[in-house]
């Protein structure tokens, strides 16, 4: 009987240290400050952005202060996640090979920020960006990195990345850009996550401003053909060494057609050195596509 009740009181004892540890590790966690992210969709960011303020989804038309931008988010964030520390803000972009930019390049050595790369084919389309934002969110909510992911997109293919997290306990929360028509967010999406905010126009309007055109002085030598020509070719061979082989392929099924964002480029760089508008010279813009096209071609 003695022995039974010393076993009975040996029990009560460990019993009685395990809730004491247990309560120990529930104040050290009530003690830890939740943890939230950023993850910002680069192509909707200047897409919605750039509709918004300058009237284009064309990067090419505004200039945007990302560092200023990030900062005005990651304050946005204090203010929501009030009683949360900031992991870091996530931007994801495509670039062709994955090569960074200058400006991306510029946006990665900001504090608390990491730049991820999906491609960028020849039509300037964003190829592999959901799949990172996926793995990224998964992994962060798995490892209970964070509690909390903002995330700047639209895109009905994140909905995936959204329940992957959800799934691992993490709270997502959809920011969004106003539209000046419609919407600019997947309503899939929408239902998934676990709020919404919608950004408008004057927050944005510090950090988007929509470039000048280039102006030429008026000139009375027109250039020949032949001198376009050849100024096409030159751009297609700088093009070319920036790209690739790969984007080639992509290109030539489309011929005598360019994608519009190539066209566009084409176009913007002749004018810059020929120091000549070619608007409204149909003329000299065949000659032009032509010289590019062959440059091309003789490679094939």
């Amino acid at each position: 009987m003695v022995a039974m009740n010393d076993d009975l009181a040996a029990l009560s004892a460990r019993i009685d240290r395990t809730n004491e540890l247990l309560q120990r590790m529930l104040a050290e966690v009530a003690k830890t400050p939740s943890t939230h992210a950023i993850f910002v969709d680069a192509g909707y960011l200047y897409a919605a952005a750039g509709r918004l303020i300058a009237g284009t989804e064309d990067r090419r038309a505004f200039d945007l202060d990302a560092e200023g931008l990030i900062e005005a988010l990651i304050d946005r964030a204090r203010t929501i996640f009030a009683d949360s520390r900031l992991l870091r803000v996530y931007w994801y972009d495509g670039a062709r090979r994955r090569i960074h930019t200058a400006e991306q390049q510029s946006i990665a050595e900001l504090p608390d920020v990491k730049v991820r790369l999906g491609n960028l084919n020849a039509n300037n389309q964003q190829k592999g960006v959901d799949s990172l934002i996926r793995t990224d969110l998964e992994s962060l909510a798995r490892h209970r990195a964070i509690s909390d992911a903002a995330l700047l997109g639209g895109d009905e293919d994140l909905v995936s990345a959204v329940e992957a997290a959800q799934g691992y306990g993490a709270r997502v929360h959809l920011w969004g850009i106003e539209a000046p028509e419609g919407r600019n967010q997947a309503e899939p999406l929408l239902w998934e996550v676990d709020s919404q905010r919608t950004f408008d126009l004057e927050f944005f309007k510090p950090y988007v401003a929509r470039r000048t055109a280039p102006a030429f002085e008026a000139t009375t030598t027109r250039p020949t053909r032949e001198d376009v020509r050849f100024v096409g070719a030159q751009i297609a061979a700088k093009w070319l060494a920036a790209r690739g082989r790969e984007s080639l392929v992509e290109l030539l099924p489309g011929h005598p057609y360019l994608p519009g964002s190539v066209d566009q480029d084409l176009l913007v760089e002749a004018e810059i050195l020929l120091q000549y508008s070619l608007r409204g010279q149909a003329d000299l813009r065949r000659a032009l596509r032509d010289g590019f096209w062959e440059h091309l071609q003789t490679l094939c």
